[in-house]
């Protein structure tokens, strides 16, 4: 058990009153990159939305531990210190506050919750730092001082999630759709950002409709979800069947419709 990283026992969730996700076992070891696929209204979202805390989801029943530690008992900041991390599919804007405040902000708290006695970054070195994580990926360095996400294209947003995630070194990253959007330059730079990531202190739970981002950050474990269960789990050559195949095995439609044949 010293390996797990995420452990969910017969998770079921419930949103206004509807069961979403219906028993959901999942196991992430250190290390590792699991994918969750399936249609639209499968619950993937609301799985890991849950997970980092947002309070519009009422867990019904079941567990879900971060290295043995009750997840489900804290709440949201707490999950962010205990290194839970949620880049969201529509990233929000918020006016007012930069780009460069916010993550300069969010850094320090990071580190000062995992080392106390750490002194705080100056902000002299920490914008030599954004700068840096910034270049790689092909950021104009412009949307530092820009407020957050405001006017900011879709593969911008997405690339800031992405910068986030590369800045606070999570240990758990949960990625929803992170893909969605994207043009593929874009999704290569974003894809490029998570394998960065790769390491033994270091795991992440991707979100995504369709198999292109898996592409270029090929996963341990590929999840098939499907009416609020995970149906089926395999290799990276589960996602390539399903991108040629769809879903109609599991008797869904690619909309999420119930099939009729």
């Amino acid at each position: 058990m010293k390996n797990k990283l995420l452990s969910l026992t017969g998770l079921r969730i419930t949103v206004s009153g509807k069961e979403v996700v219906r028993g959901v076992e999942l196991e992430i070891s250190k290390g590792e990159i699991h994918a969750i696929m399936g249609p639209n209204g499968s619950g993937k979202s609301t799985l890991v939305n849950t997970l980092m805390g947002h309070p519009a989801y009422t867990v019904n029943a079941g567990s879900a531990l971060l290295e043995g530690k009750n997840l489900l008992a804290m709440d949201p900041s707490d999950r962010a210190k205990e290194g839970l991390f949620l880049a969201f599919q529509y990233p929000k804007e918020i006016a007012g506050v930069s780009l460069q405040s916010f993550l300069f902000a969010a850094y320090n708290a990071q580190m000062a919750a995992r080392d106390p006695s750490k002194k705080t970054l100056s902000p002299m070195k920490f914008r030599v730092l954004l700068a840096a994580e910034m270049e790689k990926l092909r950021m104009d360095p412009v949307f530092a001082v820009r407020s957050l996400n405001q006017g900011f294209s879709g593969g911008e947003k997405k690339k800031a999630e992405v910068l986030q995630m590369a800045l606070l070194k999570p240990r758990l990253a949960l990625l929803d759709e992170t893909d969605s959007g994207l043009d593929i330059d874009a999704l290569k730079i974003v894809a490029e950002g998570v394998n960065r990531m790769r390491g033994p202190d270091f795991g992440a739970l991707i979100v995504t409709h369709y198999a292109r981002l898996l592409d270029y950050v090929e996963p341990d474990r590929v999840h098939v979800m499907v009416r609020g269960k995970i149906v089926e789990s395999g290799g990276p050559e589960l996602a390539r069947m399903l991108e040629k195949e769809g879903y109609a095995k599991y008797g869904v439609t690619e909309g999420g419709g119930i099939a009729l044949s």
